[in-house]
């Protein structure tokens, strides 16, 4: 009946929020009364009269494995922290994308650093911080590569810009366009996913987009 009620249901949920059967990022609080939803309106995309509470995000720790470069489908070289999988929100984490290299020095992250991650949104894990009262001393600067891991191509970084990118003829580049042909948002091709695309592109089977249309089955 009042906004104190209100604040203290939310509490009450979140302490609850483990024993729960599925995992919740929050609650939805509306007004109950018809004839003050039409005295608030909305705007033109929701309503004044409800409203979504975040809880905060779920976090856990992990350590960084490894850190290796990935080429998406402009060139782009994007360092991804491989991690001892960890369940967060739900779904195990074992990779979460660091950006670029300036993403990493302002983290001060090294190979083999403990680190706290959430997922932002309850969704994109990302790293926090680094748990440096972990450090043993066996952690290892994370060294950018001079050539395209993919390609061995020239990595180009113009000045002004965050991100290093392949300015060759990649094959990375190549898988990457394939999966952006292929996603939701775009041609809508299901089942075609990283794996499937390498296969086809290793086997010869698909040179450029086209070629996906003259796939046999056999094939």
């Amino acid at each position: 009946k009042s906004i104190d009620e209100v604040i203290d249901f939310a509490n009450e949920k979140e302490a609850l929020r483990d024993e729960l059967r599925y995992e919740i990022d929050g609650l939805v609080v509306k007004v109950n009364s018809t004839a003050l939803q039409d005295e608030f309106g909305a705007t033109q995309k929701a309503p004044r009269w409800a409203i979504a509470y975040k809880y905060p995000a779920r976090q856990a720790s992990t350590k960084v494995l490894d850190i290796k470069v990935q080429i998406g489908r402009t060139g782009a070289l994007t360092p991804v922290a491989h991690l001892e999988p960890v369940l967060l929100s739900g779904s195990t984490v074992s990779r979460v994308t660091l950006h670029n290299e300036d993403e990493i020095k302002r983290l001060g992250l090294k190979i083999g650093d403990w680190v706290l991650i959430e997922k932002s949104g309850d969704v994109i894990p990302k790293v926090l911080s680094v748990v440096t009262s972990r450090r043993t001393g066996e952690e290892t600067e994370f060294v950018p590569p001079t050539h395209c891991p993919a390609c061995n191509g020239l990595i180009l970084r113009t000045e002004g810009e965050v991100v290093p990118r392949c300015v060759a003829e990649c094959v990375a580049q190549f898988i990457g366009g394939l999966l952006h042909f292929a996603s939701r948002r775009a041609m809508r091709i299901e089942g075609l996913g990283e794996v499937l695309a390498q296969q086809l592109v290793s086997e010869n089977l698909v040179k450029d987009v086209g070629d996906l249309y003259s796939l046999t089955l056999e094939q």
